[in-house]
């Protein structure tokens, strides 16, 4: 989609000329071009002598926009006749604004020397995560799920977006639809196996749509445990919490043995004075009245 219309938001300055910024009236989807534009209301004013700034709110305050800046590395930056336009090839969500064009002449200060701000709207949506009840979220659920007759499941669908999605499930092979995220299945049974879908929908762009399928398998009441989901997982936790046992008891076995290493490496006190004879006339030794030469160590 194509963005045909351009907004023209202008301050009137006094004497000096306007500086005009040129953009979408209509929200964009993400993924599409977006060109943005600034000139002057009077053509006899050097459009070499403005940048684009964008205001960004995790450093809360106004940032230029430049080309092969490391910020704005899917931005493009180029003067056209008596514009300077900024293209964003592939706009994203983080892209919305806003925008203002900035004067660099020296004669003009703020407020006179920008632009009024403009702002687009930037719709999308995420990918889709099914997540179940009882769970961490941080863990989705899998393809396949397995679960033993008389369980309940309970599942919720997310999904990241401009505006919140409306979300649907349905069961194949089933004529009803459930307008809610959430999908809850007590006492699960041979006949409640089969393929569940999670769909979100856009409120206001209809090509906007995800969808998640779960393949839920009703294992038999005495199945082992560890064949189910659950068990699974379970399995999965045991072996992590045993590898990072390993791996401290091992650490604690080589720092103690590095230890002792050191301390066995440490020789007796060199203490030469200890093997230097002594003789009895000499001022080292204790008083004695015999005056021979051997020494006494």
């Amino acid at each position: 989609m194509k963005i045909l219309l351009f907004a023209v938001v202008a301050l009137i300055h006094g004497s000096y000329a306007t500086l005009v910024i040129k953009g979408p009236t209509e929200p964009v989807l993400e993924g599409e071009s977006v060109r943005l534009e600034c000139l002057y209301s009077d053509s006899e004013h050097n459009i070499s002598q403005v940048h684009f700034e964008m205001f960004t709110r995790y450093m809360r305050g106004w940032r230029p926009v430049w080309e092969g800046s490391w910020c704005y590395y899917s931005m493009e930056v180029e003067q056209v006749d008596n514009s300077l336009v900024l293209v964003i090839p592939y706009v994203r969500k983080y892209f919305e604004g806003p925008y203002r064009c900035v004067s660099n002449s020296d004669n003009v200060t703020a407020p006179d020397n920008s632009s009024q701000p403009l702002a687009f709207k930037v719709h999308y949506m995420g990918d889709l995560s099914v997540t179940r009840e009882g769970y961490t979220s941080y863990l989705d659920v899998s393809q396949e799920l397995k679960v033993r007759a008389g369980d309940d499941v309970v599942m919720k669908c997310s999904a990241s977006s401009s505006e919140k999605p409306r979300y649907y499930w349905q069961k194949e092979g089933d004529d009803w639809i459930l307008p809610s995220s959430k999908l809850t299945l007590k006492k699960m049974s041979t006949m409640s196996g089969g393929q569940y879908t999670c769909m979100a929908e856009h409120p206001s762009v209809e090509s906007l749509s995800k969808k998640r399928t779960i393949s839920i398998t009703v294992l038999p009441e005495d199945a082992p445990w560890y064949e189910s989901t659950n068990g699974r997982l379970t399995l999965m936790g045991l072996a992590v919490a045993v590898a990072l046992l390993v791996l401290i008891l091992s650490m604690s076995v080589f720092l103690c043995r590095r230890v002792k290493q050191a301390q066995t490496r440490k020789g007796p006190i060199d203490d030469r004075s200890q093997k230097k004879p002594i003789y009895k006339a000499s001022v080292e030794s204790l008083p004695s009245t015999s005056g021979d030469k051997q020494p006494l160590v």
